[in-house]
């Protein structure tokens, strides 16, 4: 009778061959491909902040310098009228941008989710905005309000004579036509995401309803609006983001005027810096930008996480 050692076992086992170099580099290649993109954006976003933080901090003029002045640069920003009506226009444009984008996109969304014929056709018109850069959209919508050349012209030439449309040329109205023209550039952003959302609801709640004898709009009211409410939210934080960062349209369009009726903090931030040369100060201008954007977005990501939470408890 043959004995076998009892530890031959442990033996055969650690004898056993260690993961290949393929299935190593198989493992760490995530980690390969994700590190630089990592470490750009680290350092694109936390070492640039803090570097532009020391910056607004500092007596920089032309070229950046390090001598510390405190908060000498915020007191002279807020002291700035032209400042403060930019600021006041960021919140004006933010309130008609992003509820005028997100009710035009809702009602579009709505009726395309009726099964519309050409429904293709249909989304692809009214997405085809947010295929145009909103450098372009300024340029056409700006001759669009010129008097001599756009639509005034237009209806002028057909013989209305006392026809005015003269929107971007006026300095009360010169803000409506920046809004008017961000809600047409970003209304089929939020018309994709609600359309999404719409699609994305049990049709046995719908046939309930239905059968309950809900109108089509009590049915969206009570049942479907409810269900996408979450969409509402992430709608309106990227277009928050959108309207807090609004420099292309405006310098394309209006280009800040008439005067400065139409100053945003993005304008007026890159005419410190590259007109002016009072970096210090313009340093000072985006790091208000990033507050409000701060305002936002930790925020929303805190309801994120605390809901994410909620849902995975048992």
């Amino acid at each position: 009778m043959s004995t076998v050692p009892m530890d031959a076992g442990r033996n055969s086992a650690s004898a056993a061959p260690g993961p290949t170099w393929r299935e190593r580099i198989t493992r760490i290649s995530p980690i390969l491909i994700l590190a630089p993109s990592l470490a750009a954006s680290f350092v694109y976003i936390f070492v640039f902040t803090i570097w532009t933080l020391y910056i607004s901090l500092s007596n920089s003029s032309l070229l950046p310098s390090y001598g510390f002045v405190g908060l000498d640069n915020y007191v002279s920003l807020w002291s700035n009228r032209r400042w403060n009506i930019a600021y006041s226009n960021l919140f004006f444009f933010s309130a008609f941008y992003i509820v005028g984008a997100m009710g035009i996109g809702l009602l579009l969304a709505i009726l395309i989710d009726q099964r519309v014929r050409g429904e293709a056709i249909w989304r692809t018109i009214f997405l085809y905005p947010l295929a145009v850069s909103f450098i372009v959209t300024g340029t056409v919508w700006s001759w669009l309000y010129n008097p001599t050349d756009g639509i005034q012209m237009l209806v002028r030439s057909l013989g209305w004579t006392d026809f005015n449309f003269a929107l971007a040329s006026d300095r009360s109205t010169a803000i409506y036509a920046i809004i008017i023209t961000g809600i047409w550039q970003s209304s089929g952003f939020a018309m994709a995401l609600f359309l999404a959302g719409l699609r994305s609801v049990d049709q046995d709640l719908i046939k309930a309803a239905q059968i309950d004898g809900a109108s089509t709009f009590r049915t969206y009211r009570r049942v479907i609006l409810p269900i996408i409410s979450p969409i509402f939210l992430a709608v309106a934080v990227v277009q928050i983001q959108f309207a807090i960062k609004t420099f292309d349209l405006v310098a394309a369009l209006t280009r800040g005027g008439p005067g400065i009726s139409t100053t945003f903090p993005a304008i007026y931030v890159y005419d410190l810096m590259f007109q002016r040369g009072q970096i210090g100060e313009g340093a000072a201008a985006a790091m208000m930008m990033l507050a409000a954007l701060a305002v936002v977005l930790v925020p929303y990501a805190l309801f994120v996480v605390w809901r994410h939470r909620r849902e995975s408890r048992p």
